[in-house]
């Protein structure tokens, strides 16, 4: 059954924050009804670095460009070279493999960060947008001690207790969803469905602290067939 919720307040512009919808039109949405899932796409390593040419002016790429870090400040845009890949307005990067295909897994280290966006984005989404609020990006998010999964500019909780330090990423193209993980047990806390159509890169958004990506990872062993 879908969980209803409102979709207000979850993305931030560089230095200050902006509401994603009016007071007037903010109404109660919900995402489809999770499904159950059978996982029949080819397994296959993704390996990736973060693009820093996608990447906003208040984000800097560091560890050989596998990690990110906000800065509150961040750079004049004036400063930064201009590249219609880059996203202005939002704090976002993308990674700089693109898929099309198969099943992919990756993990993220959270490090002080109280508020961000994991998942994946159509490659050639808009850079005017903020990940999760259109229909060309997918996302698991965290914000005021609690997680959501966005798309669309549609919100469901995520009952998970907690922040770990070290999330999972799964991506399922063929099957259609994307997973986030428990590294521990492990297992598929929530997915969200969707009909993918265009490459995919993973994408992030960040508005404080640092995440840092592993890719190149082989999916734990127990993740099996769930329904969420």
């Amino acid at each position: 059954m879908a969980v209803l919720v409102t979709a207000g307040r979850l993305c931030h512009l560089a230095g200050r924050t902006v509401t994603s919808l009016s007071a007037r039109s903010r109404r109660a949405v919900s995402l489809p009804a999770t499904r159950c899932y059978i996982f029949t796409s080819t397994r296959t390593n993704l390996q990736f670095r973060l693009d820093e040419q996608t990447a906003h002016s208040s984000l800097d790429l560091f560890k050989k460009d596998t990690g990110v870090i906000y800065r509150m400040l961040g750079l004049d845009p004036t400063h930064v070279q201009d590249n219609p890949e880059r996203f202005r307005d939002w704090a976002v990067v993308f990674a700089d493999e693109k898929i099309s295909s198969g099943r992919h897994y990756w993990e993220v280290t959270v490090k002080k960060s109280q508020e961000f966006r994991l998942g994946v984005a159509e490659a050639l989404m808009s850079r005017d947008d903020c990940v999760g609020t259109n229909s060309s990006s997918w996302v698991f998010g965290y914000a005021q001690r609690k997680w959501f999964a966005m798309t669309g500019n549609k919100v469901v909780p995520v009952m998970l207790v907690g922040k770990p330090d070290r999330v999972g990423i799964l991506l399922d193209y063929e099957a259609g969803f994307l997973g986030l993980v428990d590294i521990e047990k492990p297992r598929i806390i929530h997915t969200i469905g969707a009909q993918f159509k265009a490459p995919l890169c993973p994408a992030f958004g960040l508005w404080d602290g640092e995440l840092l990506t592993h890719s190149d990872l082989e999916e734990p062993e127990g993740l099996k067939q769930e329904e969420l």
